[in-house]
């Protein structure tokens, strides 16, 4: 190996090295809930969020105005905190602590500011950090960015005035590896790590951006190529030119935590109180799923287990004979989705799983031409309109005029949207019900690779495992969910978290077809699940914003059709009776619709709805443990019957799975409550859409990585959303949890340290006595301590864990 080359494997080492604490960034359209300290998920929770505050200068506990409210208002226990506080060796009165945590806070925020050179090289890393990763936005495109970041960079440093002491490319080094070597080379090896992830964590939200994208490795990547060298070596190099500092401080985390801080254990005890409510909520004469006990139900509907699906399935069930069931909402299908008419290709699938196919919407062979000729004709002309307006506003010369001709159009319209948003959202109504949407002339095709039988059968096999189905009524609808904003960048939030922030829709239609497959059926049949003759799979779409929910009946028979028409007056039912839930203020259940309508509507409605604000809880069991229960949509519930899983095989996927992917949801809005300026967003007043790839606030600076302070606070102050660390609720036998947490460390990382709060199982072989995990694969009864015994039959791993 030449001494080049050893430099340049140090070098990446390095930085792979300090890379693994940044935490992952996706683009604003296909947001993709994650845990902003999830490089720390090695270690202690109370030791994680000191490295972030260390590193981001975050919080990572509520404010102690937080804790306060929560205890006047009766949410942390009494009897709880004082168990907590005694098992710290803490005797103090409540009070006292909330004012010795305010006096803490206080002194907190007199911390330091950034000094102003370490500003600056924020400023211009970040100015041609927009310019190099804009995706379609700009109209004036970075020159040579097909030679990659540093290379393009270089060639317009000697023009940048905000750059000194540079004015030829020659003046800076060839490679970034090279620029690399010219900074570190006066550091000695052993601080590189340091120093890199000190650059690295300046501009999470941009460093996190590159990270996802070099992993991506998608089209613009490939276009436009930028890699976490090039980045650092930028950097490094505008850090020298700029006379800022290159090594951080050294304020390495002290000896105290080591212990729990006190905000941990005040967070601790209004978490367990949460927990105590939902327990005290679960009926314990449940010992396994009534689904398939005879009764055939009217419909079957299946959800995703998104906290919004527990609201409206409450109302679903009202309606009569009606069995609701929770599933991941990507619906088990690995699949990236191109709509009709549209280039742009997304992910349809959580970030851990692996897309496989490509499903794009095709026009069916019979299709009705006249339905695709009026909606090809109605949006062909939209998108020429919006192209020539975009067109026009961007061109220097034809901006004025421009103003001048279209200023009393836009007005009006401005005034229509600002005044009268109802009448808006009436308006869309009308063109919806007179221009066909695609599903109704196309259906999900496989483009590719070609999905095989095999696959086909395991799909469905694998759904119906996980919720442990034995039985199937006349009508089986898969309900994808979708939101609809209006003036809204975050509106992927709203949509499919396990769709990667997309509808669900698509991936509802692709199952619904597979389970349609006569071969598909027949195959099953064969490996035990019994689905009669006169069973019809259909595919739905839940819009979380107005309740609405559609259902995609293209192919569906005859005699189908009337049970077709009941569940759909049943469904509208439902909707007036979840929207009345959801605005309280409105009495009337149909005002209820018209209100959540508007608010989709109105372009200055800063929460036109809560998305997943308020989850706290995942419970994996039958829907009879809790379906007698108003769980205020901060639930994710998750289908699965013990009695019909022996080996323990669909838990450890959903414990793999949809466990580890709540965590993330929980951690985001965990983390953006708690501290919104570094581990949110901000406010969306002062946010700016940049490179069509995120936000930043006010003109520039960091790409900002969580959700809006709207999207978690009644006002600047007072949260909506409680930042509680998840609470997990398993029915199953304990020993078969054991079992799985120990042939799989990452996710009993997860627990051992922290950032799921809690994970009870509730024994249905122990007359459902309830077992909290106290770590170490130990558990504790509500009475004392108990060592559960090893199961003698080892549960099955999955093929990815063989």
């Amino acid at each position: 190996m030449t001494r080049e080359s050893d430099d340049r494997r140090r070098i990446e080492t390095s930085i792979d090295r300090a890379a693994a604490r940044i935490g992952s960034v996706w683009r604003l359209h296909s947001f993709v809930t994650a845990n902003p300290l999830s490089g720390f998920e090695d270690e202690p929770f109370h030791r994680a969020v000191a490295e972030g505050e260390r590193l981001f200068g975050g919080r990572g506990y509520p404010h102690p105005s937080v804790f306060r409210q929560a205890w006047e208002d009766g949410r942390i226990a009494p009897d709880v905190l004082r168990e907590e506080l005694e098992a710290h060796g803490i005797d103090e009165e409540p009070e006292a602590l909330l004012d010795e945590l305010a006096a803490a806070e206080a002194e907190r925020d007199r911390g330091g500011e950034t000094d102003d050179a370490t500003a600056a090289v924020d400023r211009v890393l970040s100015k041609w950090l927009a310019a190099f990763l804009d995706e379609g936005e700009a109209t004036w495109p970075m020159p040579n960015r097909e030679d990659g970041f540093y290379a393009a960079w270089r060639q317009v440093a000697p023009h940048d005035g905000d750059v000194p002491g540079c004015d030829d490319a020659d003046d800076l080094p060839e490679t970034a590896i090279e620029a690399l070597e010219s900074v570190l080379g006066d550091y000695p090896e052993g601080r590189w790590v340091d120093i890199l992830e000190h650059h690295l964590a300046a501009l999470p939200g941009w460093s996190g951006f590159v990270k996802q994208r070099v992993d991506d490795d998608d089209a613009w990547q490939e276009t436009y190529p930028i890699t976490m060298a090039e980045y650092l070596a930028v950097r490094l190099t505008l850090s020298e030119l700029l006379d800022a500092p290159i090594e951080p401080d050294d304020t390495d985390p002290d000896d105290a935590e080591e212990d729990v801080p006190l905000p941990e254990v005040w967070l601790t005890a209004w978490e367990k109180s949460y927990r105590r409510r939902l327990l005290e909520g679960i009926d314990d004469s449940v010992t396994e799923s009534s689904h398939g006990d005879g009764e055939r139900p009217a419909a079957q509907l299946v959800f995703c287990i998104d906290t919004r699906s527990e609201i409206i399935r409450r109302h679903v069930e009202d309606q009569g004979p009606y069995e609701t069931h929770g599933y991941a909402g990507f619906f088990g299908i690995p699949m990236q989705y191109r709509g009709y008419d549209s280039d742009a290709v997304a992910d349809a699938c959580p970030p851990i799983v692996e897309a496989e196919h490509l499903v794009t919407d095709e026009p069916d062979t019979d299709y009705d031409r006249a339905e695709k000729t009026t909606y090809d004709r109605w949006h062909g002309l939209v998108r020429a309109t919006r192209k020539h307006f975009k067109r026009l506003k961007t061109n220097v010369v034809a901006a004025f005029p421009f103003v001048e001709g279209a200023g009393t159009a836009y007005g009006s319209a401005l005034v229509a949207r600002t005044l009268a948003p109802a009448a808006i959202s009436e308006l869309d109504d009308a063109v919806d019900d007179r221009i066909p949407s695609p599903h109704e002339f196309c259906s999900p095709t496989i483009e590719y690779p070609r999905m095989s039988h095999e696959e086909k059968v395991e799909y469905a096999r694998t759904a119906f495992q996980l919720m442990g189905w034995t039985e199937f009524a006349r009508l089986v609808v898969f309900t994808g969910h979708s939101s609809h904003t209006t003036n809204n960048p975050f509106d992927s939030s709203l949509d499919c978290g396990a769709c990667a922030g997309n509808p669900g829709g698509p991936n509802a239609r692709v199952l619904a077809e597979i389970c349609n497959d006569e071969d598909v059926r027949a195959a099953l049949r064969e490996r035990g699940f019994e689905i009669p003759e006169d069973t019809v799979f259909l595919a739905g779409e839940h819009n979380t914003t107005t309740d609405e929910i559609t259902l995609f009946d293209d192919g569906i028979p005859e005699s189908h059709r009337e049970d077709l028409e009941s569940l759909r007056e049943d469904l509208e039912r439902a909707r007036a009776g979840s929207a009345a839930e959801r605005t309280p203020s409105v009495d009337d259940p149909d005002d209820a619709v018209t209100e959540v309508k508007r608010k989709a509507a109105d372009w200055a409605e800063t929460r036109p709805e809560w998305g997943l604000a308020g989850n706290a809880s995942f419970v994996i069991g039958p829907r009879e443990l809790t379906d007698d229960r108003n769980l205020d949509g901060r639930a994710f519930l998750h289908s699965y019957d013990w009695s019909t899983d022996p080996d323990g095989e669909a838990l450890e996927l959903i414990m793999l799975g949809p466990l580890v992917v709540t965590q993330w949801i929980n951690n985001q809005y965990y983390f953006a409550t708690v501290d919104n300026g570094v581990y949110g967003s901000g406010s969306k007043i002062t946010q700016n859409p940049v490179g069509n790839v995120g936000v930043v606030q006010g003109n520039g600076g960091d790409l900002m990585t969580g959700l809006p302070l709207q999207s978690l606070k009644l006002d600047d102050e007072r949260p909506f959303h409680q930042p509680l660390r998840l609470t997990a609720v398993i029915h199953a036998p304990v020993e078969r949890v054991t079992e799985i947490l120990r042939e799989h460390e990452d996710v009993r990382e997860l627990l051992d340290n922290g950032w799921i709060g809690d994970l009870t199982v509730v024994d249905p072989e122990r007359d459902n006595e309830s077992f909290h995990y106290a770590g170490d694969l130990e558990w504790a009864s509500d009475a004392e301590t108990a060592t559960v015994p090893e199961r003698t039959t080892p549960v099955a791993t999955s093929p990815a864990e063989d």
